[in-house]
């Protein structure tokens, strides 16, 4: 009995092994397929039986050529949230560090698939800020946005402002996204550039969601129309 369990459980192993595999062996041929050739493949049938599999064992893994790239894009900003959060450090991170830590290994993980990203963004329309194949990879985005947001807003580091705060996480996602065209067009050595635009993007970012003169102002104009009926009439 023990026998057939420890049997089903390897077979089940090496059953999804197998799927796994050949997911990435299909994530892989399209990216060379599309930067050998400078295009996708003329149809999944044609892809599927370049890749030896059949048009079905395609569909059981991927619905479309676009859910490839969409997952690439998933996995690219899964892979460096696990990398930043698995620092020593991590913890010890204030909510600005975590920020830039995030973009800083982002740019750095993005090196290994650099000519793919090119090719990528250049096929989806200018002005998109979330376009279709990117929406699986703002959504992890945004969750890991929010923790850090969280925590900035708990240690006070940020100001918990009605309303706006809860869009701060918006403001991270279009840093997130000139970043990513602003390494795109870098040709500096070591995209040294780019790492200077981070520093600047997300420091300014923070600052402006950090406390101000222009908090004081406004608590003081909310008082003021508060206590507009004050009197200073004496007996």
């Amino acid at each position: 009995m023990l026998l057939c369990i420890v049997t089903l459980v390897s077979v089940t192993n090496n059953k999804s092994n197998i799927i796994m595999a050949t997911r990435q062996q299909l994530e892989d041929a399209y990216i060379d397929h599309v930067l050998t050739r400078g295009e996708r493949p003329v149809s999944v049938y044609v892809f599927a039986k370049d890749q030896g599999i059949t048009e079905q064992e395609f569909y059981d893994h991927f619905a479309s050529f676009d859910a490839i790239e969409a997952a690439v894009w998933t996995e690219s900003v899964e892979t460096t949230i696990q990398q930043a959060q698995g620092q020593e450090v991590w913890n010890g991170y204030s909510a600005r560090e975590k920020a830039l830590s995030f973009f800083y290994s982002y740019t750095e993980y993005l090196k290994s698939k650099r000519s793919f990203v090119v090719y990528s963004l250049k096929q989806i329309p200018p002005g998109f800020l979330t376009p279709a194949v990117m929406k699986g990879a703002k959504e992890l985005f945004d969750v890991f946005a929010n923790e850090v947001i969280q925590q900035g807003l708990e240690s006070k580091e940020l100001e918990d402002r009605p309303f706006f705060a809860k869009r701060y996480k918006d403001g991270l996602w279009a840093q997130f996204v000139f970043i990513l065209n602003f390494w795109v067009k870098d040709s500096s050595t070591g995209f040294e550039k780019t790492d200077e635009a981070i520093e600047k993007g997300v420091n300014l970012t923070f600052d402006l969601y950090q406390r101000s003169p222009i908090d004081s102002m406004l608590e003081y104009g909310k008082f003021l129309a508060q206590n507009a009926g004050f009197n200073f009439s004496h007996k």
